[in-house]
């Protein structure tokens, strides 16, 4: 939803003092963030900082140890993930999620029906399922994999696969969608495309984004949030976290 003229954008994502312990260590300690309707934020940081910690918070994969998360202004710290879902929350893993047997359309398929709490069966007719179907072919010629609709997830490359991986959390038809490293592993022309898809999206979906190349996150975003040690470290613009000498420390040649 594209804010109103003179009007300040609403926030679409907003933590507050949000925290995740696990035992005596605190992964994610006391952070407040917030993401207005329609903005790109990349997540960076290094190995261990918290950051998909922080997205297992916000999806409703983890409980929060104490804080609250916000969804479209919608209090949703204590959801459990499909009814984050509902609401309009999507989210990709760092690792792939997908049935390797079955062709590219038909894990789509799964993946709405879940939302419905429906089950499939592939000895019932694609008739049964027609609007699903139907959504997921949107979905897959919105991401340049129209032409993959029919062949098994196996035979896919492996950028293909994470092709397929944000078309599974598109297919729910999110306002607010986390990518996890959505370019990790990629080659540098797989993962140009990968940045080109996210580019590409819907401008009015909000887009959370981690990612362990600042290249990559500096394409992306208009705005950078810097994780260290569970906390938020540095927050700004790109050129700013660009010429951040502190976040250069901390983060220049290291991996998550």
């Amino acid at each position: 939803m594209t804010a109103g003229k003179g009007k300040s954008p609403r926030s679409a994502l907003a933590c507050m003092g949000l925290t995740k312990r696990f035992g005596g260590l605190e992964a994610v300690k006391d952070v407040t963030l917030n993401v207005s309707e329609g903005e790109r934020r990349a997540i960076i940081g290094p190995n261990g900082a918290g950051k998909t910690t922080f997205f297992s918070l916000v999806s409703g994969l983890y409980p929060a140890t104490s804080g609250t998360i916000q969804l479209l202004g919608e209090d949703i710290t204590k959801l459990p993930s499909h009814k984050r879902t509902a609401l309009g929350l999507g989210r990709t893993f760092q690792i792939t999620n997908l049935f390797p047997t079955l062709p590219v359309v038909e894990n789509l398929v799964i993946a709405a029906m879940g939302l419905r709490s429906l089950k499939f069966s592939m000895f019932k007719p694609a008739s049964r399922y027609r609007d699903l179907f139907e959504r997921a072919e949107t979905v897959l010629e919105s991401v340049g994999m129209k032409d993959k609709s029919n062949v098994l997830v196996k035979n896919l490359s492996y950028g293909e696969q994470r092709q397929v991986e944000i078309s599974l959390a598109l297919v729910s038809n999110p306002r607010v969608i986390l990518l996890d490293e959505p370019t990790a592993g990629l080659s540098p022309a797989e993962s140009a495309a990968m940045t080109e898809l996210i580019q590409n999206l819907d401008p009015d979906m909000t887009i959370l984004i981690i990612e362990h190349d600042m290249d990559v996150a500096l394409q992306v975003a208009k705005k950078i949030t810097v994780f260290h040690e569970g906390r938020i470290f540095e927050e700004g613009d790109t050129e700013a976290i660009r010429g951040n000498a502190r976040v250069q420390e901390i983060y220049f040649g290291t991996e998550e």
